[in-house]
């Protein structure tokens, strides 16, 4: 019995099937020859982009807060910085009440440029430094940021939380200082040292244009801070300029055939953006352009930090149980005490156990 016949189609001579060489294959192989390296793209890069896109769908957050006497400028600084009607000024001329006690009030505003939306969060606190007794006046102030960290804390804590937990702690405090011509006041002092070390704190010398660049120049510390080189040269041009002698002004004058923000005075007219004028522009870079990220960064990673280990290592006191870690509601005393001075640093371990 046979099988089936298979016809064969006989082109010509049998030959082995050739393979086009690549350029690795051209080269003979041996033991000290370096591995071939393809120029195939693998898309690395490409996440950069899935990053860029996921930040724009969820936008940003930036929560800052404003502290000084009445009458320096902070609600037109802060419109001038985000340039837009954030906080009402109160008009010209018109009397407004000094309140007796030092008040917190915070205003929410999204912001869009160019398809970025930043949601900004501006804390006011007026009547600070206005009385009499200014004695423990920073305490409202300090309780209100710590009442931002116990809040976060208490959402990041539970078992079944929020995937993005709201996030109302203070990324920055700008301080005003009033233009007096001389040193530092006892309670700018005071505050400083106390809030330094529960949230970042940038000062700037309010209505700098009714001071000499002497007088600016007493006010100056030229001390440099950073341990690494890189970041000393990033900000060595910001460092020297701290505190920022600033100028903020709603209003746009015509100078020289274009419009500028400014001040209008009898000689003339103190342009904001303008660094012969004023240090505006080092300010807003500072706070949004360029350090707007690492303020949050350090509130996280430092000021939160050094907030939730305190309060974790108090937790150890109450009764443990399934639920040992739910925190009791922090008291006034512990919200108004200012952090340690030591700050928690991680460890950094070997790079090779990253991965």
């Amino acid at each position: 019995m046979t099988g089936p016949r298979v016809g064969l189609l006989c082109l010509g001579p049998m030959e082995p099937l050739r393979r086009p060489l690549s350029p690795c294959s051209s080269r003979p192989s041996s033991p000290r020859s370096p591995p071939c390296e393809t120029s195939v793209s693998v898309g690395i890069e490409a996440v950069l982009d899935q990053l860029k896109i996921k930040a724009m769908k969820m936008g940003f957050e930036f929560n800052i807060m404003v502290v000084g006497q009445s009458g320096l400028g902070k609600s037109t600084m802060v419109n001038t910085l985000f340039k837009s009607k954030v906080w009402k000024s109160s008009l010209p001329g018109l009397a407004t009440p000094t309140p007796q006690t030092l008040q917190l009030h915070s205003v929410t505003h999204v912001i869009e440029e160019k398809g970025v939306k930043l949601k900004l969060t501006v804390t006011d606190t007026p009547g600070f430094g206005d009385q009499i007794n200014n004695d423990k006046c920073w305490d409202p102030i300090l309780g209100y940021i710590n009442e931002q960290y116990e809040r976060y804390l208490q959402e990041e804590i539970l078992i079944t939380r929020q995937r993005h937990i709201p996030d109302t702690r203070v990324h920055c405090c700008v301080y005003f200082v009033p233009p007096t011509g001389h040193c530092l006041r006892p309670l700018d002092i005071e505050f400083l040292q106390r809030l330094c070390r529960t949230v970042n704190v940038v000062p700037v010398i309010a209505r700098a244009d009714s001071l000499t660049i002497e007088e600016r120049e007493a006010f100056r510390s030229r001390k440099c801070f950073d341990e690494d080189i890189n970041d000393r040269i990033l900000n060595s041009k910001i460092r020297e300029r701290i505190p920022f002698a600033v100028v903020g002004a709603d209003r746009e004058h015509l100078v020289n055939g274009r419009c500028v923000l400014g001040r209008k005075t009898k000689w003339g007219i103190v342009e904001v953006e303008n660094m012969a004028h004023c240090e505006f522009p080092l300010l807003r870079d500072l706070l949004i352009r360029s350090h707007l990220q690492d303020l949050k960064d350090i509130t996280h990673n430092v000021h939160y930090e050094n907030y939730r280990v305190v309060r974790l290592n108090e937790s150890h006191l109450l009764p443990r149980g399934p639920g040992w870690v739910n925190l009791a509601p922090a008291s006034t005393q512990q919200l108004t005490t200012p952090a340690p001075l030591k700050v928690r640093r991680r460890v950094q371990e070997d790079p090779k156990d990253e991965f």
